[in-house]
């Protein structure tokens, strides 16, 4: 461990320390929307972000619970606008991927119910093909989600995790539901069970510590109580990996999980947000996992402006450089599921900004978003394409915000937007490293974690006052490419190049 936070040490030696982030919140330029419902929407309140007409400007897809979901197209210079879309309620999120290979991203809608798969067309169209394409009608409580495309395959993978047995008389406490794995086929997909369940809140599809392809899924032990634990399956085995495996079982009230190599030694780190300790997993040389230490700062245990004693409750998390200085930080949403007493009632949001020694600090409030109000979805994206990450939020029986980055002194940045032909058009799959004089920096393109929401959009890398990077790309066949390229743009790469 000591080693690696002396290599943490070296890479933020070489970036200059930039100025406090700042975000100009625009939330009453949105129309009203709320999440809302009783105990089935305790959870969820997602949010997809998207670019459906290719013109480069983000769109929002906002769960609504019980309230119909809301589109907003972007026009530009963060505004946005209500657009048309199919009336569905009782959603708990959306992920948007390609799922038949046309290019066009589609929607996968997690719901209080039957789920449903939107194929998009032309000009941000939405039809919905659930039954064209052969998905199950079950009456679930989806709350989970990832993909991944096999080897050869025309069509990707999908897991979805669920929630309680709402049809268990027993339940709701030790009365979690069974997950599903959708495989494709010829014609549709073919649903297998993928059990045991232990109410997942969160699923993502990425390599491991181990760099292999690996099914994580994050769990509320509110409702299993017992007996349960975080897991993780791997793709290739097709098996739960055991202690044996050197997969320690971790009990946790799982919410979200956020994946980013923290430390350019090309092995992802996972956070997982609770109740309470939001846990951070470091990766090891030997493919395991250790707990950050304390000192790093990354547990959140309490609300960080000292306005309630009680534990904090974790809910979206993602990685982002918000102050493009070359070294993620981190966005927590927070909020209580509902009145709960042994949380913090008023739950600030976190937003931990990485120090040049790989600890965080706590910058929420001189940021501006520190709400108090129950949030859930989140999303850091890059909204009027000027290079920084702006910053929705889906909160809980009151209004979605909007925040625009202003950050001031930010440092420069470059976006990759990957593309290939066939089936997965997306690239999901590949790992992508920038090297600069930021350091190294790496990611994977992923459809899945968070908290019941995710992107589709270019993989946004901070570089500071780096002004050329070399991006190797290994694309899911095991090509890889090699490119030089300037800063402060979009890239399209591709893998012929």
């Amino acid at each position: 461990m000591k080693l690696r936070w002396l290599v943490l040490t070296l890479i933020g030696a070489a970036t200059p320390a930039l100025a406090t982030p700042r975000f100009q919140d625009l939330s009453d330029t949105l129309p009203r929307h709320v999440y809302d419902g009783g105990w089935e929407h305790f959870v969820g309140g997602g949010v997809a972000v998207f670019d459906c007409n290719g013109d480069a400007r983000p769109e929002i897809l906002a769960a609504g619970g019980t309230n119909p979901m809301l589109f907003l197209r972007n026009r530009g210079d963060m505004v946005f606008e209500a657009g048309p879309f199919p009336t569905l309620t009782g959603a708990t999120g959306a992920y948007p991927l390609d799922l038949d290979g046309d290019g066009i991203l589609d929607l996968y809608i997690l719901r209080a119910g039957a789920d449903r798969v939107l194929r998009g067309g032309a000009n941000c169209r939405f039809e919905d093909v659930t039954d064209a394409w052969g998905f199950p009608q079950d009456d679930h409580w989806t709350t989970a989600f990832t993909a991944w495309w096999e080897d050869g395959a025309s069509r990707p993978t999908l897991a979805i995790g669920h929630y309680v047995d709402r049809s268990n008389p027993e339940g709701p406490f030790e009365a979690c539901d069974t997950n599903s794995l959708m495989i494709p086929q010829t014609e549709g997909w073919r649903e297998e069970p993928l059990e045991p369940g232990f109410c997942a809140l969160s699923m993502l599809a990425a390599r491991d510590a181990r760099g292999r392809p690996t099914l994580r899924i994050s769990n509320d032990r509110h409702y299993y109580v017992r007996g349960g634990y975080e897991q993780m399956w791997d793709i290739a085995e097709h098996r739960f990996l055991t202690p044996e495996d050197g997969w320690q079982h971790v009990s946790l009230w799982g919410m979200g999980i956020a994946s980013r190599d923290l430390d350019g030694d090309g092995r992802d780190e996972v956070m997982l947000t609770s109740m309470g300790d939001q846990l951070l997993q470091i990766a090891q040389p030997d493919g395991t996992y250790a707990a950050a230490p304390y000192a790093m700062g990354t547990y959140a245990t309490l609300p960080h402006d000292g306005s309630d004693g009680r534990p904090s409750t974790g809910w979206h998390a993602q990685f982002g450089d918000v102050d493009n200085d070359g070294r993620a930080d981190l966005f927590i949403a927070k909020g209580n599921v509902d009145q709960m007493p042994t949380n913090a009632i008023e739950d600030p949001n976190d937003l931990l900004m990485q120090q040049a020694d790989g600890t965080f600090v706590q910058r929420a409030t001189e940021a501006g978003v520190a709400t108090r109000t129950r949030a859930r979805g989140a999303a850091l994206a890059d909204l009027d394409g000027d290079g920084g990450l702006d910053l929705v939020v889906i909160n809980r029986r009151a209004p979605m915000e909007l925040y625009r980055n202003v950050t001031p002194g930010r440092g420069h940045w470059i976006a990759l937007d990957l593309r290939q032909p066939g089936a997965n058009s997306r690239a999901v799959g590949a790992v992508v490293t920038v090297e600069s004089a930021a350091g190294m920096q790496g990611q994977q393109v992923t459809v899945g974690g968070g908290h019941a929401g995710g992107q589709a959009l270019p993989l946004h890398v901070g570089l500071g006052s780096a002004t050329e990077v070399v991006i190797r790309v290994e694309w899911p066949d095991g090509r890889v490419s090699r490119v030089e390229s300037g800063v402060d743009r979009v890239l399209t790469l591709s893998p012929q190049e």
